[in-house]
């Protein structure tokens, strides 16, 4: 009598094909999607990038060079820097606009608050000094210190990165301040959107097994371009049942949230930890069966077979679950033939589509013919009887 399998991924035997492999995971991000689609193929993911946004390149942009004069011509009591990339893009930007000095002359003389350690050193590397960072990196502790300090009347710059800040503006303005948006890396929708569409398709139709999100705003995008095609229901559905929601933080999981959809976050806010939570989170969601003597692990397009992977058709994988959502039983072929991608009315793609199946999983006993029946998955029933009812 075999073990009763377990879900949990065999370390050792992926590090031979990565914990990804076999998985599709897509990728919404604009900004450093190449550093993230390289993690994630590094660990053996096959990655589908639309980027669901576009930036606005600073050098044009109107509304961050008008933000940037008002402040060099009347300058704010508080800066509050956010992120390290915005705050040396909005300095390269204003030396580009001959701005650049002036600029640093006014946040010289301003109480210059940096939300992190990478923030702090983009502000030194400008050569200013802030006057206080909090040790959370957290938004929401800059807030508790500046409505403890009193804001009434004082004039507050605010950097702005494309992430919504819920709450943080209405409650200094609430208290009394002023605030002026810098709005650094505005973002609109994508001039090309059949990237996003084909990754619209591919949720929808479970041919991704995972979507990350880096920012609020791709997120609220992605749902928006949903809406217009008509599809927003069947996008949710997927998202709520077979195709995980990972998001690097709580602010950028935030519209899926209110979407009903749950999402998976890691501890720290960044794209190693994000992708490291993928490698737990794909591997223990995967299906596995003991069939014929043999560990089945069923993932997005491959299978591992005794900790082997098999890559396999997409007809394949088809009938594999639609085996393996009643193993030991008998699924009638016609049941088989709806589950295939495109399904016609001829059988006898059942049959050819099984017998590739069976030559991509290397071991054709896995899979019995019933005669005049169809198919069964050769589970033992004593070993894998929690899955046989």
């Amino acid at each position: 009598m075999h073990a009763t399998p377990s879900n949990e991924p065999d370390t050792a035997a992926q590090a031979e094909y990565g914990p990804l492999a076999g998985f599709t995971v897509g990728v919404t991000a604009a900004r450093r999607a190449d550093e993230l689609g390289a993690l994630l193929q590094r660990r053996g993911a096959t990655v589908l990038h639309a980027p669901a946004l576009r930036i606005v390149p600073l050098a044009d942009d109107s509304e961050l060079l008008s933000a940037t004069r008002a402040l060099i011509g009347h300058a704010p009591d508080i800066v509050i820097a956010t992120t390290a990339i915005g705050f040396r893009g909005w300095i390269e930007a204003a030396e580009g606009w001959g701005h650049g000095e002036a600029l640093l002359r006014c946040l010289r003389g301003v109480e210059l608050l940096a939300r992190g350690p990478k923030v702090k050193g983009a502000v030194r590397a400008a050569g200013l000094t802030e006057e206080w960072s909090p040790s959370s990196e957290s938004m929401a502790e800059v807030l508790d210190r500046l409505l403890d300090e009193g804001v009434a009347g004082r004039r507050i710059a605010l950097q702005l990165h494309g992430e919504p800040l819920p709450g943080f503006v209405e409650s200094l303005r609430a208290a009394g301040a002023e605030v002026i948006g810098v709005p650094v890396y505005r973002w609109l929708p994508p001039e090309d959107l059949g990237p996003v569409d084909r990754l619209l398709d591919a949720v929808a139709g479970r041919g991704v097994d995972a979507l990350t999100f880096t920012s609020a705003p791709a997120a609220a995008s992605l749902l928006s371009r949903a809406e217009e095609r008509g599809m927003a229901e069947d996008f949710l559905t997927a998202l709520g049942r077979d195709v995980l929601a990972a998001c690097v933080g709580p602010v950028t999981a935030l519209p899926l949230q209110s979407r009903g959809v749950d999402t998976v976050q890691p501890e720290r806010f960044r794209l190693g930890p994000l992708v490291q939570l993928l490698c737990q989170e794909l591997p223990s969601r995967a299906r596995v069966l003991t069939v014929a003597g043999h560990r089945v692990q069923i993932r997005g397009h491959a299978a591992v077979v005794d900790e082997e992977l098999r890559a396999v058709p997409p007809a394949g994988m088809a009938l594999l679950r639609a085996l393996a959502r009643r193993p030991g039983w008998v699924v009638a072929r016609a049941e088989l033939l709806r589950a295939l991608p495109g399904a016609g009315r001829d059988e006898h793609a059942v049959e050819t589509a099984m017998a590739r199946l069976r030559t991509a999983l290397g071991v054709p006993k896995l899979i019995q013919t019933v005669v005049k029946r169809g198919y069964r998955l050769a589970v033992d029933p004593a070993a894998d009887s929690k899955y046989a009812h």
